[in-house]
């Protein structure tokens, strides 16, 4: 995608559910197997729902028993940004859109072959389109 989107909160208030803006803008968690893909079997592209920049592809996806979608890689490494996160007294990686800074979810060191990752992402953060 072309340059970074910047945009004021009003404006994604504007765009985004509830529930979207308040995990992709406000750094939130849906609850555990509650989440629209975190047992989606459907072949496609998961899109940011902020900005629809391609992140997951759907055959990089696997069950990790979390309860949210979890990705063994993303499509393009560059299309997501990781920052250190060290809030609710645990230390974690974010991972955020590199197009919008939309908050995704986070990845761990846990996941399958040939990565060894486990990009644990919020349903509401995304949007998947079929192939």
């Amino acid at each position: 995608m072309s340059e970074h989107i910047d945009k004021t909160d009003a404006q994604w208030q504007q765009q985004l559910s509830e529930e979207q803006y308040r995990i992709t803008r406000c750094k939130g968690t849906e609850r555990a197997f509650t989440g629209k893909y975190w047992n989606a079997k459907e072949d496609g592209v998961y899109r940011c729902v902020c900005c629809g920049q391609p992140l997951f592809d759907a055959s990089a996806k696997f069950d990790s028993g979390t309860g949210w979608p979890s990705f063994w890689q993303p499509v393009v490494e560059d299309n997501v940004d990781t920052h250190d996160d060290n809030s609710a007294f645990m230390r974690r990686t974010e991972v955020v859109c590199s197009h919008c800074d939309a908050h995704l979810g986070h990845v761990f060191e846990d996941g399958p072959a040939p990565t060894g990752l486990r990009y644990c992402i919020n349903s509401a953060a995304l949007q998947l389109a079929p192939k």
